[in-house]
């Protein structure tokens, strides 16, 4: 993927080159869960690290995942247990809070304008940390990575229309599978096979059904390739 990703962000510095100054360019990468759109999007803001120049001319990487509702909130849902099992669904996530930043981030950028905020996941303590990733004026270019990034329905979908590219990371549904049952184990989120199977198939299967039922129409589709880091089981 880091030849598609060195090519993308050729394009991306081009792109950002030709509009006004005091404007943005936000990028939204979306996939089914295990599809390779977080090692994709990493790779995308190196490249662009390494090709960017100049301190008013700066990209930057910001995860979905620290919209997630935090365990407190969880429990103060009507079925917490439900949850928790579902942990990763759209509805598991603060959609209005993540609309709110995309909004900020298309405000003109002025002498005056703030630096804005964003929060991250600690996969250590499972919950989000607030206020984790500052994104300054100087960041022209800022990608946004994950599963409901350009979601087709309320409240996210004014997010996804705010978006100037919307790319999708294809994969088939039976490899993506198999790369989050050797995830899960590898990664202990789930204590064994069984436990990784079941929520591979109960709940990010269902995951990824939901986005691919419910987003906007991307600008751009990008097809996964194999992660060898995930071929060891």
């Amino acid at each position: 993927m880091d030849t598609i990703a060195a090519d993308l962000a050729a394009t991306l510095i081009t792109h950002v080159n030709g509009i006004p100054p005091h404007k943005r360019l936000l990028i939204g990468i979306a996939g089914v869960p295990a599809s390779g759109k977080s090692t994709f999007s990493l790779s995308l803001a190196a490249k662009l690290t390494e090709s960017l120049t100049g301190a008013q001319h700066a990209a930057i990487l910001v995860g979905l995942d620290g919209w997630h509702y935090s365990r407190k909130e969880l429990d103060a849902m009507p079925d917490p247990k439900l949850a928790y099992d579902r942990r990763g669904a759209h509805w598991t996530f603060d959609g209005a809070s993540y609309v709110s930043f995309i909004r900020s981030l298309r405000e003109d950028i002025t002498p005056r304008t703030p630096v804005i905020t964003a929060p991250s996941f600690d996969h250590a303590v499972k919950d989000p940390t607030p206020g984790a990733v500052a994104i300054h004026p100087y960041h022209r270019i800022v990608i946004v990575e994950g599963l409901y990034t350009f979601l087709s329905i309320d409240p996210w979908v004014e997010a996804g229309k705010l978006l100037d590219e919307r790319w999708f990371i294809h994969i088939d549904v039976l490899k993506a599978q198999d790369r989050l049952v050797k995830r899960h184990v590898i990664t202990g989120v789930a204590k064994d096979m069984d436990e990784a199977m079941w929520r591979a198939q109960e709940n990010d299967g269902p995951n990824g059904t939901f986005i691919i039922e419910n987003m906007l129409e991307p600008t751009k589709v990008i097809t996964s390739i194999d992660d060898p880091s995930l071929t060891l089981l």
